[in-house]
């Protein structure tokens, strides 16, 4: 039922006003039951028309379990290259530890033999034992490099 809602500007009161059946009483009457019309006899054309609108043709049963095939392959290639790729990440992980791992036993060894060379007794053997001695100034040659070229200095050359 719609209603509608007026009002009244000089006692503000509402109005309503349905549109609708109503009955008057305790008790509603029953409404008249309709009669069923007989059905129409539907012409052969339309049996056909709806006979082939409810059956699938062969091709396109074909045409969808292609695709569903195809769809079903793409998926296991999808879920084959994901198995692929998390065992490279672990592959690659794995190395990446071992890489560490051989980083710190070089740094390691090497720290021990820097460790392990006393280079003032390098120099008093070269001295004594072996009687070499440093660098007389006219055995020095200074050089001088060219332009496209560069020296690399790794440390400060003593002066003695």
């Amino acid at each position: 039922m719609a209603s509608t809602r007026n009002r009244n500007k000089y006692n503000n009161r509402r109005k309503q006003s349905y549109t609708g059946y109503y009955e008057e009483g305790s008790a509603v009457r029953r409404l008249e039951e309709v009669p069923e019309q007989p059905k129409k006899e539907l012409s052969r054309r339309a049996k056909r028309n709806r006979a082939k609108s409810t059956t699938i043709s062969r091709g396109y049963i074909v045409f969808l379990s292609l695709v569903c095939a195809l769809a079903t392959a793409a998926c296991v290639h999808y879920i084959k290259l994901t198995a692929q790729v998390t065992s490279q990440r672990s592959v690659v992980a794995a190395r990446e530890l071992e890489l560490n791992q051989l980083k710190e036993d070089n740094d390691a060894y090497y720290s021990e033999v820097l460790t392990s060379v006393d280079l003032d007794e390098i120099r008093d053997r070269a001295i004594n034992e072996l009687g070499m001695q440093y660098a007389t100034e006219d055995q020095i040659r200074y050089y001088t490099p060219g332009n496209n070229s560069y020296v690399r200095q790794y440390q400060d050359v003593p002066e003695n």
